[in-house]
């Protein structure tokens, strides 16, 4: 068995109460989001304006919890959102958010379901293990949209393979070139994290929610694990 995500000690004594679903997906497809998919997306997006209203979204409880823990590595979370908070952002500002393609609409749509950042990890262009942990600062990352790579700020909190590319900047503020899911994705690993009380039990529900919808739209075939620090790994 090779490990193929894990979560460094480091990050685990600094950040004892992350709780993060791992999912491993092989043999998906993906492509334009079909109707159905687009019609479940848009009435959950509308659900979600519902539901905040006019509440903050730094009010929210896994939304707090995450600018806490930007903040514990040195970052400014009203400079740098989570995924999560950014895509609610521009939900509520703007009123919806536009369809991408199968796998990135399931994931931003469980996303905005229980406010938590959810990555979806092309995973062609990676070495084993995707590691969470403290960047040295010497990791290479390359933004989405562009070729050349810059460099992690030391301390700051990546996803890193073994050669050192950075799939995800700043633990869930943005995901590099390779390992955006693309419509020839077909293999992946997905994240869904949370540090809020209620995590222990939304991060699973997610988790479910995330596999009936890959399963109904995407195929493939999956594992998956709740992730902390008594499981710091998954494996396969």
């Amino acid at each position: 068995m090779t490990t193929l995500f894990t979560y460094h000690p480091d990050i685990l004594q600094r950040f004892p109460a992350i709780v993060g679903g791992v999912i491993v997906a092989r043999g998906l497809r993906n492509g334009p989001s079909p109707e159905a998919l687009q019609a479940s997306y848009s009435a959950s997006q509308q659900a979600v304006i519902a539901r905040i209203g006019i509440t903050p979204l730094s009010d929210l409880p896994a939304l707090s919890a995450w600018r806490s823990a930007f903040r514990g590595f040195g970052v400014d979370p009203t400079q740098y959102r989570s995924a999560a908070e950014a895509l609610l952002r521009r939900l509520t500002k703007k009123g919806d958010i536009p369809s991408i393609n199968t796998l990135v609409d399931i994931g931003n749509l469980v996303s905005i379901s229980y406010a938590i950042p959810i990555a979806v990890l092309d995973i062609r262009a990676v070495k084993m293990p995707i590691t969470v942990h403290f960047a040295s600062g010497e990791e290479r990352f390359t933004p989405l949209g562009e070729s050349l790579f810059e460099y992690p700020e030391k301390g700051e909190v990546v996803f890193s393979d073994p050669t050192g590319m950075v799939l995800a900047r700043r633990w869930c503020w943005r995901q590099s070139a390779e390992s955006a899911a693309q419509e020839t994705t077909t293999d992946a690993i997905i994240t869904i994290e949370g540090h809020h009380p209620g995590a222990t039990h939304e991060i699973p529900r997610a988790v479910d929610d995330m596999l009936g919808l890959l399963r109904t739209y995407a195929g493939g075939e999956y594992t998956h694990a709740i992730l902390g620090p008594n499981r710091p790994a998954i494996a396969g």
